[in-house]
């Protein structure tokens, strides 16, 4: 389990190498097709064992989901949120094993907790056997369509990056295939949490907000913003980190800087224009200030415009747990004139919409937390 793909089936592995080209790091590759060719038979096991006790999707409470740029603080108040009991979320276990969350998953639980990093690699944010994770990582083990079979096969990255985000050059059949293997996750993840209300944290999702709402017409989403010069530096770090530990070929042609840059303007774009028909008892959207600076009452912000009951008898929690991680330190990284004139030129319109302003000469500190109420059609939330 070096590799997150080691937790993939033989027929994604298959679809995306043959897209991407081979691996060139031996020994990962091995790991990677033993670890399939040996789980093959209890995967399918379980499927077949599994399915019928499984709840159809339209019996299970709508989800909630967590939307917003990466490194604009969906991971913390997704931390928050889940302390408080009532959600079902993403458990590490579940984004390493998804094909067998009730079989191997569960009698090689302790050794593979053990197995889990002290802290997540694109930033100090401690991770813990209970730690609520990014689904993305789970379905690339699911499905050929993900964001991060880029990451792990850069060789193809525009076309994986592409076909992940936003279905470039998918058929009809991709993305049916893409829904039907999520769908599948979302029922295994809802009754092995316990049958609770699944809450979901997912950058993906931010440009796929009409499909989710057609996918879950009654589904909630909270999405929060930060200042897009943060982002900026922030991702720089995010893919530095990434393609040198999951990588499994060269990289070195990938423009980082553009791919930022092309990616925020379009997912934010295709947010913009679908939560324009989404109304307030659906949507709440959050500026990234606002959580850093007083957590527990954004979170009671995005309790009471969804609607969601408990908030009081949760407040402790809460608050125990952002005390546990008061001392974090957060990743700090430097501007240059050139990297902010970057962000003017391509990214101006989100700056002028939001409110935001070129930060000084201090360096922009790096965490995974957000900020509060925000701006939504068109309005300033400076």
């Amino acid at each position: 389990m070096a590799h997150p793909l080691s937790g993939a089936n033989l027929g994604t592995l298959a679809t995306v190498m043959s897209r991407s080209g081979l691996p060139e790091k031996p020994l990962a590759t091995a790991g990677i097709a033993g670890a399939a060719l040996a789980r093959w038979p209890f995967s399918t096991a379980e499927r077949l064992l599994m399915e019928s006790r499984l709840p159809k999707i339209d019996d299970m409470p709508a989800p909630v989901f967590i939307l917003g740029h990466w490194r604009s603080g969906t991971t913390h108040l997704y931390n928050i949120m889940c302390q408080s009991g009532a959600w079902g979320f993403v458990p590490p276990i579940a984004t390493g094993l998804p094909w067998d969350l009730f079989g191997i998953a569960s009698l090689f639980r302790p050794l593979l907790e053990r197995a889990l990093p002290a802290r997540r690699f694109i930033d100090n944010i401690p991770v813990r056997p209970d730690s609520p994770q990014e689904d993305e990582f789970a379905i690339a083990n699911m499905s050929e369509v993900s964001f991060f079979h880029g990451i792990y096969f850069p060789r193809a990255f525009a076309e994986n990056v592409q076909r992940g985000l936003f279905f470039d050059g998918c058929s009809t059949a991709d993305i049916r295939g893409w829904q039907k293997q999520f769908t599948y996750f979302l029922r295994k993840l809802y009754l092995h949490q316990g049958e609770k209300p699944i809450l979901i944290k997912n950058p993906v999702y931010t440009g796929r907000l009409a499909m989710l709402r057609e996918m879950f017409p009654n589904a909630k989403f909270i999405h929060i913003h930060r200042n897009p010069y943060d982002v900026f530096v922030s991702m720089r770090n995010f893919y530095q980190k990434l393609l040198k530990q999951f990588a499994l070929q060269g990289y070195d042609h990938v423009d980082i800087d553009e791919t930022i840059l092309t990616i925020y303007d379009r997912i934010m774009r295709a947010y913009e224009r679908d939560a324009a028909h989404v109304s307030d008892e659906q949507l709440i959207e959050l500026r990234y200030e606002e959580l850093d600076a007083d957590p527990v009452r954004a979170v009671e912000k995005c309790y009471s415009a969804l609607g969601f009951q408990g908030f009081e008898d949760s407040r402790e929690a809460f608050e125990a747990y952002l005390a546990s991680v008061a001392g974090f330190k957060k990743n700090s990284f430097s501007y240059s004139d050139a990297a902010a004139a970057k962000v003017e030129k391509r990214l101006g319109y989100f700056i002028e919409k939001w409110g935001y302003q070129r930060p000084g000469p201090e360096p922009a500190s790096e965490p995974e937390s957000g900020p509060g109420e925000g701006a939504r059609h068109g309005e300033n939330a400076a």
